[in-house]
């Protein structure tokens, strides 16, 4: 791993207990994102022979599946997280994908071989950059002119269900959209940073999911609570307001509980784009 590490509190974080959690809940992580994945990769245009670069790949589930869309290529996961990638390494050896790598470093420095990638994905994981600028830059130079770019990021908060409803239920509140979560929720940021970075073709278009959260109302709030802004928020609450905040959050997630459990509608940008040649 390199020690290059530029954003040392996304590095704490996902070695924490936000990277344990979801090492731990991968299985529940994977159900709820996968309506992402195959958007995301066919945007990518991923092809057999293709070397695909997946930036923040967690416990591997993209890098898996772009590497069986790259059959005779490679893909190789990134991400800052040991617990993450020690699960992601795991799951691929179980499921015999032999094209597929992981590397924790920090995407933003790390010494890419020049232009040795055709295609770069990111479910998610773009935002986390300490300088966007240069790690846009970083990553540009490991694409080989006209290699595509395909990334999801998350839409302002209040347009997501699953951002808006937690947010009202416990504090009564629209989400601001602070946050590194949501730094790249401004498109016209977002094509400004690909521009600089020597992108060109730029689109940004809306991507509107379901994401299941739980079996009940109950379950959800559990899975929920463990992670993220809730479980930031309740962490320095005493343990009857705790209660409380659970109690009203199942409350609010009673509306959207089905036979088919409990589903929150999402708001992303997928962006798409080409190395400049």
């Amino acid at each position: 791993m390199t020690t290059d590490i530029a954003n040392h509190e996304q590095f704490e974080t996902w070695n924490g207990d936000e990277g344990r959690h979801w090492a731990r809940w991968q299985p529940r992580y994977d159900a709820m994102l996968e309506p992402l994945t195959a958007p995301l990769l066919d945007a990518a245009s991923l092809a057999p022979g293709d070397r695909v670069l997946d930036i923040g790949c967690g416990c591997g589930a993209t890098t898996r599946a772009a590497a069986a869309r790259a059959a005779g290529g490679e893909a190789l996961g990134v991400d800052l997280s040991a617990p993450m990638l020690e699960r992601a390494a795991l799951l691929a050896a179980e499921e015999g994908v032999r094209n597929a790598r992981f590397l924790r470093a920090d995407a933003q420095t790390y010494a890419f071989p020049p232009a040795s990638h055709d295609a770069l994905v990111s479910r998610l994981g773009m935002h986390v950059f300490a300088d966007p600028p240069a790690a846009f830059g970083n990553l540009a130079a490991a694409l080989r002119p006209g290699a595509r770019l395909a990334f999801l990021s998350w839409q302002h908060p209040r347009h997501s269900e699953f951002a808006r409803v937690p947010a009202r239920a416990l504090r009564g509140t629209e989400p601001s959209g602070e946050g590194q979560a949501f730094s790249l929720s401004d498109p016209r940021r977002v094509r400004a940073l690909l521009a600089r970075a020597g992108f060109t073709g730029v689109m940004v278009e809306a991507v509107e999911v379901s994401l299941r959260v739980g079996n009940t109302p109950l379950d959800a709030v559990e899975f929920m609570t463990g992670t993220g802004a809730l479980r930031t928020a309740l962490a320095s609450a005493d343990r009857p307001a705790r209660e409380r905040a659970r109690q009203v959050l199942t409350e609010a997630l009673g509306p959207y509980a089905s036979p088919d459990g409990v589903r929150l509608g999402a708001a992303l940008w997928l962006t798409t784009a080409r190395r400049a040649g």
